[in-house]
């Protein structure tokens, strides 16, 4: 009895974890290329990720267009890091988020299914439905970008992308509303 106790409450979890969809879409915008082989390679890291559905990549602006699975975990640092192990760097990242009355407090923090946002420009507000919003933490944007958020930030977590949430380190993500 015991055991079918965990065993449900183990399922209740994994089902909310599944269907917890946040960003349908990714404008992701990667620096260094130079020629249709590197826009080649990036889109091939970048299609070895399981949550992304497509990657369309538009030479003209240095942009993939990412379509992510739906009720996927999405990991923009997996997204990153497929990047420059293709050799490049993520120039921006903007994403539609799929929010549903997702509570910011007045630190502008919001825990979202385990994920942990905290907005440079939004305080005490609820979110609902579609937002646009860039990833502002380092090797998301350019250097001399972050150095100028770090001013805005104000937010010990903002240089290492971590903090103590609920007495336990995490990865906090700062974003900036369109």
């Amino acid at each position: 009895m015991k055991a079918i106790k965990i065993f449900s409450i183990v399922m209740l979890f994994f089902v909310v974890n599944v269907s917890a969809q946040q960003i349908s879409t990714a404008d992701l915008q990667v620096t260094g290329l130079t020629c249709s082989m590197c826009s080649n390679a990036t889109q091939k890291s970048l299609e070895t990720l399981g949550f992304i559905s497509s990657v369309k990549p538009d030479l003209n602006k240095n942009i993939f267009v990412l379509t992510f699975k739906k009720d996927a975990n999405v990991n923009l640092d997996l997204v990153r890091k497929k990047v420059q192990d293709a050799g490049f760097s993520v120039g921006g990242l903007m994403a539609n988020f799929n929010f549903s009355d997702v509570k910011v407090d007045d630190k502008g923090q919001a825990v979202v299914n385990g994920n942990v946002y905290r907005f440079v420009n939004v305080k005490g507000k609820t979110l609902t439905g579609m937002v646009k919003a860039s990833v502002v933490d380092k090797d998301f944007i350019s250097g001399s970008a972050f150095k100028k958020q770090a001013a805005t930030a104000n937010s010990d977590a903002y240089a290492s992308g971590t903090g103590v949430v609920n007495g336990k380190k995490t990865r906090i993500y700062h974003l900036v509303l369109s």
